[in-house]
């Protein structure tokens, strides 16, 4: 080849594995699927390649589930079984339904406080135009569920149907509590109901906790508080609790997966001793990136990633090739270009805070970042590839 100056940057590959049980051998099962898919496809492993797995699969081998009961028997414990305030939950059949089921069966009644106009991670339950036009205050004002329907009617979630404020009293009900139903969002107005809480907000749950102690609530628990040690032989989370979990069946949910720092190291150390590359290995749940059309933050996990290989801590540390065109080198171009901006970005500093050349870079954590484009290459349904295998991430113009 005249010219070997490579044409393509970050490529990211969904790999198809076999359908994974509890007990299976990720190591074994995660590092063949990368090595044979790169054998058939005619790839090569490369230093600083990523191997990420779906958190679900690693909690699927390690058989993290819990039921209904469990949840039931832990709130009982920790929340007195009678009335317990649950508040702040997400409108989520898939991530609290059945965690809701098990809440209500520990208890005698549930007050519900949900927040408005949506919840934590932006599903809806009122549109902001109807609460101006209501000349609702969400920020101070209490609303009952009848006054609450008496502004606002019936609201269906714009992409799944469902009226979430009629659903989740249906559940409670059907697991024999006694419910009522309040719309706020200072955490301090449960305190007018029970002094017994379960805050399940998920990235907000440290100063919700802080809030209703220093408000002299009696038992404050979080969603991670639940399922933090096994119940009659059931998964727990030491970390998260139910925070993560996802609807596995009616009555059982799959919890986020415990104690991945080994099998990501494992992973790492098998394909070095097989290919003598060093690659880096993650696991990961939900991405972390805003859907403008629904308004719905996509990360309902507590992480994106609860363990990676150390190759992965950080934030990116790049220069914007833009800013330096139009820029410092605004009067170059071609070859001259190439071989100024090629100079700067080798001799870049190890930390470009402040740097008005990296202004407009993306200043997160490099696991947000690779996870997000790891969920989204994977997808949520069917496609079959619960790893993903990226290369070039760490790639830049001069490679």
């Amino acid at each position: 080849m005249a010219n070997s100056e490579r044409r393509v940057g970050t490529i990211s590959r969904g790999i198809r594995c076999p359908i994974i049980r509890e007990g299976d051998d990720l190591v074994k099962i995660v590092s063949d699927s990368v090595l044979e898919a790169a054998q058939i496809e005619g790839f090569e492993i490369r230093d600083r390649d990523v191997i990420s797995i779906t958190e679900s699969i690693v909690a699927r081998a390690q058989g993290n589930y819990v039921s209904v009961d469990n949840i039931a028997s832990d709130v009982k414990a920790k929340l007195g079984g009678e009335t317990v305030g649950v508040i702040f939950p997400i409108l989520s059949r898939n991530r609290f339904a059945i965690c809701l089921r098990g809440i209500a069966k520990g208890a005698k009644k549930i007050v519900l406080m949900l927040s408005y106009p949506s919840d934590e991670v932006g599903n809806e339950l009122v549109s902001l135009d109807k609460i101006d036009a209501a000349g609702v205050n969400p920020y101070s004002d209490v609303l009952t569920l009848e006054r609450y329907r008496e502004l606002f009617g019936e609201n269906k979630h714009e992409f799944t149907g469902v009226d979430y404020v009629d659903y989740y009293g249906s559940i409670i009900r059907e697991e024999g509590a006694e419910v009522e139903i309040i719309f706020a969002n200072q955490p301090k107005a449960i305190l007018d109901y029970t002094d017994c809480v379960l805050t399940c907000d998920i990235h907000t749950r440290a100063r919700t906790k802080r809030i209703l102690k220093a408000a002299g609530a009696k038992v404050v628990c979080g969603l991670d508080d639940i399922m933090n040690a096994p119940v009659n032989g059931s998964g727990c989370n030491e970390n998260y609790g139910l925070l993560g979990s996802n609807k596995s069946t009616e009555d059982k949910v799959k919890l986020f997966p415990r104690d991945c720092r080994q099998l990501v190291l494992d992973i790492q150390a098998n394909v070095l001793e097989r290919t003598g590359k060093h690659v880096e290995v993650m696991v990961y749940g939900d991405g972390a990136f805003k859907d403008p059309q629904g308004k719905i933050w996509e990360l309902a996990d507590p992480v994106v990633s609860p363990a990676y290989t150390d190759g992965l801590v950080g934030t990116p540390n790049e220069l914007k090739l833009k800013y330096l065109a139009d820029n410092d080198f605004k009067d170059l171009s071609g070859e001259e270009l190439k071989k100024a901006i090629s100079d700067s970005i080798r001799a870049k500093d190890g930390n470009l805070v402040g740097n008005m050349a990296s202004q407009g870079t993306t200043p997160r954590q490099l696991t947000d970042l690779i996870g997000s484009l790891c969920d989204l290459t994977s997808g949520s349904g069917d496609k079959g590839t619960p790893v993903v295998f990226i290369q070039g991430y760490f790639d830049n113009y001069t490679n």
